[in-house]
């Protein structure tokens, strides 16, 4: 366990090979999710990109800043402000199952990493009573698990998380043009991966996503090995997905590598900013529930 004493919490996060050491999706969702969820104090995925449809009288723990003073000031009573997605929101997730995803420099691969956290975003979106879907993919969907509120629909997620293994190259592009024809109503899209794609072709198919009107989340996972390069000496590096080397000299090609990583993750953050697209990068040596926690008190702070 590492600690962090600024968190409100229980000032413990839980490390990556711990969660690696349960093994069971379930076990890790709930430890995830219940060590952080309390202090967000209200849901991080209502409210956003939702219409308002009508009011309802204000209850007990009801936001309060969703209280309309106008109505209050003629009939004295409380209200507050419906929205379409307060019930049954549509949570798709997409989860990149390509060769590089398999990658890892120590205890915990990439696939693994993003595996934890699907199972702690499905396992949020059913505690709010949501329909969530999942879909796994690398040149093309290979799995789609259409978005359920009935019971017994986390565990048809946690058997679709089982099931995954990494597959061919990516190609995010056609993912995403293929689930334009899945979603029927505005809905949250989270994409997970490593995002070995151009950016341009990327933001761009993501624009179409988030002009119909829904609230899309990237979250950027990358091993430790990847954001820093920690090589010494002269070394051969292997594309796990097309199999290619490259020779690698730790003077000559590290600052090289970081300064295009940059460049690469720059891009993707900024045409994200300007679609208003979330976006965090994730490093899998880090604690799930710290990035998390941290994520989400950002996102909250944006309504």
């Amino acid at each position: 366990m590492s600690v962090n004493n600024r968190s409100p919490l229980t000032n413990r996060f839980i490390d990556p090979a711990v969660l690696s050491g349960i093994g069971n999706l379930q076990l890790i969702a709930k430890a995830v999710v219940e060590g952080f969820v309390t202090g967000l104090h209200r849901s991080p995925f209502h409210g956003f990109s939702l219409d308002f449809a009508e009011y309802r009288e204000y209850s007990p723990g009801d936001d309060i800043r969703r209280v309309d003073w106008k109505v209050f000031g003629r009939t004295d009573r409380f209200y507050v402000k419906k929205f379409e997605g307060d019930t049954n929101t549509q949570v798709y997730i997409l989860l990149d199952t390509s060769g590089s995803m398999s990658f890892s420099s120590h205890s915990v691969t990439k696939l693994d990493y993003a595996r934890y956290l699907v199972s702690a975003l499905a396992y949020l979106a059913v505690r709010q009573s949501d329909a969530v879907s999942l879909i796994t993919f690398d040149q093309k969907i290979q799995e789609y698990t259409p978005p359920r509120t009935r019971h017994g629909h986390f565990m048809t997620i946690l058997n679709h998380l089982e099931r995954v293994s990494t597959g061919k190259q990516t190609d995010i592009t056609n993912t995403l043009r293929d689930l334009s024809r899945l979603i029927r109503k505005r809905s949250l899209v989270v994409l997970i991966s490593d995002f070995y794609e151009d950016p341009e072709e990327l933001t761009r198919a993501l624009r179409f996503f988030h002009h119909q009107g829904n609230d899309v989340v990237l979250f950027h996972v990358l091993d430790p090995m990847e954001l820093g390069l920690p090589l010494e000496g002269v070394s051969t590096l292997e594309d796990v997905e097309t199999g290619e080397q490259l020779p690698f000299s730790s003077e000559q090609s590290r600052e090289a590598y970081l300064d295009q990583l940059k460049g690469h993750i720059a891009h993707i953050r900024r045409e994200c900013l300007n679609v208003h697209i979330d976006y965090e990068v994730l490093n899998t040596e880090k604690p799930l529930d710290r990035a998390l926690y941290r994520y989400f008190t950002s996102r909250m702070r944006k309504v």
